[in-house]
C-alpha cells in the first residue's frame, strides 16, 4: 500500500523543512551551543511543519551523537523516531484534543518524574495543546515551569492566543507561517519528477494555489491528482475539473469584455461557466484573484521576476495585455465590485443571476455615481485620446438624460434655440413682467 506523499516526504532534519527558515536555524543553532530551554510552542497554520518540526527536535535532542542538529539517523533512538520507526517509549506524543483534562494532565505529571528510560530526555510532544481545558494546563504549571533536568516539553498549536499566558510565558516561541508559492513550486515539481510522474506546467499554479500555502494541503492535493491521472500523467484539463477551479480561457474571455466594454461577450462568457458546470461563486472568486495579479502587474512590472505573480509564459503574457488595457481605476472599481458581490452571494440561491448584476456594475460606470465610477468614465476618455480616437460619449458613458418638462396643458414642453432672441413682448429673461 503506498503511502501519502505527505507522509512519504515527511521531512527527518531541519535542512529539510521548506519554508521556515526563521525558525530551523535559531532551533539548529540552538543545538549547536547546547543552550537548550525546557519547554517550546510551536504555533502556526496547519500543515507547516510544527508537528514534524517537534519530532525533528526530539530526534536531535536523543541522539547519540547529539544534541545535534543533523541527527545520525543510525543509533536506536534515531531509528525508532524515525518516520517508519516504531516509536520510543521516551518521546511520548499526546493529542490534546482528547486527552486535555485535569486528570490526564495529572497522570502526564505523574509519570514525568521517572527517568527515561533508554534516552537522554523525556520529551513530551503535546498536539493541538490550545485543545487543553485551563484545569488541564494549571495541573500542569508546576511541571512546566520547573520540569526535572531530563524532561522537555513541546506545545503545537493552531491558536497560541488559546494557550494558558502563564504557560505560554514559560515557553520559548516560535511562530511558523505559510509557505510562500516560490517555495513550494519547485518543491513539488521535485517530488513529480521523484515520483516519475509528467505533470504539465499549467497544473502547478492551481496545486499551490488550491494549497493555500500549507505544505500537507498541497502535498495532499498533488496525491489526489497523481492518484486520477491518466497514461500520460497529470493534464490541466484533468486539474481544473478535478480542483474546481475556473479554466483561465473564461477568465480572459471576461477581462477581455471589460477592457473592450463588450456586454455581449461578457453575458457569453457567464453562459459558458453556466454550461461547463463551474460554479458561480467560484468564478466570481477566480475573477478576483485575476484582477489582483493585472493590479500587481501593473505596478510592479517585473513581478513576475519578483514571484509575486506565477503562472504558465503564455498565460503571464496574456495578463500583461490585459493589464495594459485595462486602466487602474477600471481594475480598483472591478475588484471593489466583485468583492463586495462575493459577500453578497454567501446563502443566495440564485449565484448566476448576482454575477450577471455584478457584471452589469463593472460594464456601466455611467450609472454609478461614485468617486470610482466617474474616475473609470475618465479614464475611457485618456484612452480614446492616447489612441486618437474620436471623443465620443458612449452609451454606457453617458449619464441618463433628463426628463421632459410639461406644460400647464400636460404636453411636452418645446425645445427653445438658446441662441435666438427672445419673442415680442417678453423680457430677455425668457420670462413673464411682473
Amino acid at each position: 500500500m503506498a503511502l501519502a506523499l505527505y507522509r512519504k516526504y515527511r521531512p527527518r532534519t531541519f535542512a529539510e523543512v521548506i519554508g521556515q527558515e526563521h525558525v530551523t536555524e535559531p532551533l539548529s543553532q540552538a543545538l549547536r551551543s547546547g543552550r537548550l530551554h525546557h519547554a517550546y510552542l510551536f504555533s502556526g497554520p496547519r500543515g507547516c511543519g510544527k508537528t514534524s518540526s517537534a519530532r525533528i527536535l526530539a530526534r536531535s535532542l536523543n541522539c547519540e551523537q547529539g544534541p545535534t542538529p543533523e541527527p545520525c539517523g543510525v543509533c536506536a533512538s534515531c531509528r525508532s523516531l524515525a518516520n517508519d520507526g516504531a516509536g520510543s517509549i521516551d518521546v511520548i506524543e499526546i493529542d490534546a484534543a482528547s486527552h486535555g483534562g485535569v486528570d490526564d494532565a495529572r497522570e502526564l505529571r505523574e509519570k514525568a518524574f521517572f527517568a527515561p528510560a533508554n534516552s537522554r530526555y523525556k520529551i513530551y510532544v503535546i498536539d493541538e495543546a490550545h485543545m487543553v481545558s485551563s484545569a488541564g494546563f494549571n495541573a500542569l504549571l508546576k511541571l512546566v515551569e520547573e520540569p526535572p533536568e531530563y524532561v522537555k516539553f513541546i506545545f503545537a498549536t493552531t491558536e497560541p492566543e488559546k494557550v494558558l499566558g502563564t504557560i505560554r510565558s514559560r515557553t520559548h516561541h516560535y511562530p511558523f507561517r505559510l509557505i510562500p508559492p516560490a517555495v513550494l513550486r519547485p518543491y513539488i515539481q521535485q517530488l513529480t519528477e521523484a515520483e516519475g510522474v509528467a505533470v504539465e506546467p499549467a497544473v502547478f499554479p492551481l496545486v499551490v494555489r488550491a494549497g493555500g500555502g500549507s505544505a500537507r494541503d498541497t502535498l495532499s492535493v498533488l496525491d489526489q491528482l497523481i492518484a486520477g491521472a491518466g497514461p500520460d500523467g497529470v493534464s490541466y484539463s484533468r486539474a481544473v475539473s478535478l480542483l474546481g477551479v475556473t479554466d483561465v480561457a473564461l477568465i480572459d474571455e471576461m477581462c477581455d469584455a471589460i477592457a473592450a466594454g463588450d456586454g455581449a461577450a461578457a453575458y457569453s462568457t457567464i453562459d459558458r461557466v453556466a454550461e461547463a458546470g463551474h460554479d458561480a461563486r467560484r468564478f466570481a472568486s477566480d475573477l478576483l484573484e485575476r484582477f489582483r495579479d493585472l493590479i500587481v502587474l501593473q505596478q510592479v512590472p517585473d513581478a513576475v521576476d519578483k514571484g509575486l505573480i506565477d503562472g504558465p509564459a503564455d498565460q503571464l503574457e496574456a495578463m500583461g495585455a490585459q493589464a495594459s488595457r485595462l486602466g487602474q481605476a477600471t481594475l480598483s472599481r472591478c475588484a471593489d465590485i466583485v468583492h463586495n458581490g462575493l459577500v453578497e452571494m454567501r446563502g443566495t440561491t440564485a449565484p448566476r443571476l448576482l454575477l450577471e448584476l455584478i457584471t452589469a456594475r463593472m460594464l456601466l460606470p455611467g450609472a454609478d455615481d461614485s468617486t470610482g465610477a466617474l474616475l473609470q468614465r475618465l479614464e475611457r476618455m485618456e484612452q480614446r485620446l492616447a489612441h486618437g480616437a474620436p471623443l465620443a460619449v458612449r452609451a454606457d458613458d453617458a449619464p441618463p438624460a433628463p426628463a421632459p418638462v410639461a406644460t400647464p396643458t400636460g404636453e411636452p414642453a418645446p425645445e427653445r434655440d438658446l441662441g435666438a432672441p427672445p419673442a415680442a413682448g417678453l423680457p430677455a429673461g425668457g420670462g413673464l413682467s411682473a
